[in-house]
This record gives C-alpha cells, sequence and structure tokens, in this order.
C-alpha cells in the first residue's frame, strides 16, 4: 500500500485533531442544556402528563361517554351526534337526520352543529381537572407542600391574593387592619 508523504499526513492528523475537538464541544453543549436538572424535569412532567391524558381520555371514552350515552336524548355515540342548521343536495328526507353520519352530511356540503363532538370535549376536560385536582388534594393532605393554595379577595382592591398574605401584592395595603385604625 503507498504511503502518504510527510506533509499530508499532518494535514489529516489536524483535520482528526479538529474534528474530535468540536464533537467534544458539541456533546458538551449539548449535555450542558439537555441533561441540566430543570429540562430533566421537564422532560419526565411531560412523559407523565401524556400517559396522564391517554388514562382519563380512556376513562372518558371507556367508562364515562357509555353511561352519559344511556340518556334517552343521546342514545349512542356522544361525538358523532350533530344537527343539519342547513342541508345540502343529497339530503335525504326519509332519513330522521338526513344524513347516517356527521362526516357524509359534511362531504354533501351540508351546515353541521356538530354538538356532540363539542360535548365531548367538555367531558373530557371535566374529568381530567377533576383528576388532577384529586392528586393535588391527596398530595396536598399526605405532605406538608399545599399545591391548592386557599385564596381571599384583598378588602381594598378586590384581587385575589393568597390568604397567608399580610400584604396585598396588587395595591399593597395590609391585610391585618393596620390602615383601618388610622383612618
Amino acid at each position: 500500500m503507498p504511503r502518504l508523504d510527510e506533509n499530508t499526513q499532518q494535514q489529516l492528523r489536524d483535520a482528526e485533531q479538529g474534528v474530535r475537538s468540536g464533537t467534544a464541544r458539541a456533546w458538551d453543549s449539548f449535555s450542558n442544556f439537555a441533561l441540566r436538572d430543570n429540562v430533566l424535569e421537564v422532560a419526565v412532567g411531560l412523559i407523565i402528563a401524556v400517559s396522564f391524558t391517554a388514562c382519563a381520555n380512556s376513562l372518558v371514552t371507556d367508562i364515562v361517554l357509555p353511561i352519559i350515552s344511556l340518556l334517552p336524548f343521546l342514545s349512542r355515540n356522544l361525538p358523532e351526534k350533530f344537527a343539519i342548521l342547513k342541508h345540502g343536495p343529497n339530503y335525504n328526507e326519509t332519513i330522521s337526520n338526513g344524513y347516517n353520519t356527521k362526516d357524509q352530511a359534511l362531504s354533501d356540503g351540508a351546515v353541521v352543529f356538530a354538538y356532540g363532538n363539542f360535548f365531548d370535549k367538555v367531558i373530557r376536560f371535566l374529568v381530567i381537572a377533576a383528576s388532577l385536582w384529586a392528586i393535588a388534594s391527596i398530595y396536598s393532605k399526605t405532605t406538608d407542600d399545599n399545591i391548592v393554595k386557599k385564596q381571599v379577595k384583598c378588602k381594598f382592591c378586590r384581587k385575589y391574593i393568597s390568604e397567608k398574605a399580610k400584604r396585598c401584592v396588587n395595591c399593597t395595603s395590609w391585610q391585618d387592619g393596620r390602615e383601618e385604625t388610622r383612618q
């Protein structure tokens, strides 16, 4: 195998050293960014939030909505409930709603009031909010860290502040009555 001359070998060594140092700098920069404490905490929090949302959606879809669908005016699939505001050219008067599905009505050019989908989203939101509140309440009772903080209205500016506040953060009035006695 032919040998490289000394000048070419030195250029290759310099290039290799430059690539190694550049890679090391890039890795250090990336690890300083990605492996900081707060970034890792956010990443773990997001992963937990995604899995919690999947569980809450399953609770709504598989348990809550079938029970709600037993109500006479909802009958079956809540997200598929709709009303026709203006029918399209292929409107079928023999069907109660004029169309079998919401997608069929939309593809026909009908104006659709999709109230079922809205109710589905509202129920999902309420179940997730109630679940988060329950988790925060249980956490607050088992530890001394209070996530759900009680708030009261300031006597002077009527904005909400912490019940433990001595002064209002908005109008800086004292909450223990100091200013009432001077007048």
